[in-house]
């Protein structure tokens, strides 16, 4: 493993973002990390020659430009970013006000965008560099019911960076999407998850999921991130790393069995799907 790579990491400061950054720096990497303040990251991290703690609004364009910059002048260079940051937006589609929806979006999808704007005038004149941008199984399967913005955030993630691998591939960069499932981390406490501020009664499967994520997942889940750092890792040091992988057992089984009902559907429609041929 190169021990010289620079990594820039978004969301840095709980859950996923923090354990890779931690497993990073035991490792001898430089690390820059994102996170709305910087007391957050040193709180967590501590100091060291090697880490790079930033203040930065991933939805303002020029925080996000001027941390970048910063990463360039302590560092000289970023080989790769991960776009970890985001939150989970709870309530159905109608529950969501248009405000809630946004916002949702901003982050989780905009914010990335920002970021991946910024960073590749440098990656592209190095012509190396790669990528990473945290998705999640909602990315992959939709059916939970209640978690519609965030699911369309997610595989809004998905699409685009299937998109930009293609775009990038020529340019000597790497694109990966991660999927990953449950966590031990903080994702599901306050703060990385926000509920609908109006609430309609009617939705009783969205709330039975909601009290089921709050009764019997937290506490439960199976994902190790301590071992998902080591992943993380992994996959960016393989010389062929994938364009999607899905990180946990539970991530890679709900993702089999949709493709499971996807080749039911396409062998069970095949002849009305061709039907519309000239």
């Amino acid at each position: 493993m190169d021990a010289k790579k620079v990594w820039l990491i978004t969301g840095a400061s709980k859950g996923l973002g923090l354990s890779l950054v931690k497993s990073l720096l035991n490792e001898g990497y430089k690390v820059a990390a994102t996170s709305r303040t910087v007391g957050s990251l040193e709180k967590e991290v501590g100091t060291s020659a090697n880490f790079l703690p930033l203040e930065v609004n991933l939805t303002d364009e020029n925080s996000v430009s001027k941390a970048i910059a910063k990463t360039l002048e302590i560092f000289g260079t970023i080989d790769v970013v991960v776009n970890n940051a985001g939150y989970g937006q709870l309530g159905t589609l109608e529950e969501l006000s248009d405000r809630e929806a946004r916002q949702n979006f901003d982050t989780n999808v905009f914010g990335l965008l920002n970021v991946i704007r910024n960073v590749m005038p440098h990656l592209r004149n190095k012509k190396s560099g790669h990528i990473v941008n945290i998705s999640s199984i909602a990315g992959f399967l939709g059916a939970f019911p209640g978690w519609g913005i965030y699911n369309a955030t997610k595989f809004a993630v998905a699409g685009l960076t299937e998109a930009f691998s293609a775009e990038a591939t020529s340019l000597g960069i790497k694109a990966t999407i991660v999927y990953p499932g449950y966590f031990k981390t903080n994702f599901l406490l306050q703060g990385s998850l926000r509920l609908a501020e109006n609430q309609i009664a009617d939705y009783k499967t969205a709330r039975d999921l909601e009290v089921v994520h709050d009764t019997q997942i937290i506490g439960n889940q199976p994902g190790d991130p301590e071992k998902a750092a080591l992943a993380f890792i992994q996959l960016v040091e393989s010389e062929n790393p994938p364009l999607h992988f899905f990180m946990g057992s539970d991530s890679f089984g709900m993702a089999n069995n949709k493709i499971g009902i996807l080749q039911n559907e396409l062998a069970t429609n095949e002849a009305l799907s061709k039907s519309t041929d000239y």
